[in-house]
């Protein structure tokens, strides 16, 4: 589990193919490589990857098929920037929200658009991601957890601070290119929820009580 509040920037320093399939991939990091350990989840770019080794300057991940043709790790190349974070800690502040590494899909930067102490970005993504998406809600953009400015039909909007830009790869992305999206978690729980309510009950004060969401005065 990951909070969306990228530690640092790292740099993908080479790409191989381990097997017939898998990729490996080798990143240039400071900060993640704390404490590191083998085993240890690190979010890239928002993507949930197994560090398989590591050094005093980098760690290596493998990256199935499936991962790579489905998320912008795809659009890669030795020299690319890249987001990253550890796995949240029991005992650390939550500043973002909850961002589980699983990515839901692809959206592309439609518009850019900078302000005096902001930068817009207008991010298309398909409407089976759409839904999930709420104006305030939270949207978690290349692993960066952001809070949602203005949803129109399968167009969402986002914008950055000066801060966020500059610790972050989002900053310099432009119009064109794809980012990884991750859906606010808790929108997709309560679907899946829902819809099982659905066909066993109506949804009704005893169901939400059964369930956790309001308390049993009972």
């Amino acid at each position: 589990m990951f909070t969306g509040i990228i530690e640092e920037k790292g740099e993908i320093i080479s790409m191989k193919h381990t097997s017939k399939h898998a990729i490996e991939l080798a990143v240039k990091g400071f900060k993640v490589l704390r404490n590191v350990q083998l085993g240890d989840s690190v979010a890239i770019n928002g993507i949930c990857l197994t560090v398989t080794s590591f050094d005093k300057h980098s760690f290596t991940v493998d990256v199935m098929p499936e991962t790579f043709k489905a998320t912008s790790l795809q659009s890669l190349k030795v020299g690319s920037a890249v987001n990253l974070e550890r796995a949240m800690a029991a005992d650390s502040r939550f500043g973002g929200h909850f961002v589980s590494g699983h990515v839901d899909g692809l959206g592309t930067i439609i518009r850019k658009q900078y302000e005096e102490n902001a930068i817009y970005y207008d991010i298309k993504i398909s409407a089976d991601l759409a839904k999930y998406v709420i104006c305030k809600g939270s949207v978690a953009v290349d692993g960066v957890s952001l809070t949602v400015f203005k949803v129109k039909n399968n167009t969402f909007t986002i914008s950055l601070i000066p801060h966020t830009a500059s610790v972050t790869i989002v900053g310099k992305k432009n119009i064109g290119e794809v980012v990884n999206i991750e859906c606010d978690m808790l929108i997709k729980h309560v679907e899946h929820l829902l819809a099982f309510s659905r066909k066993e009950e109506n949804l009704s004060t005893a169901f939400l009580q059964k369930n956790g969401f309001i308390p049993n005065r009972g």
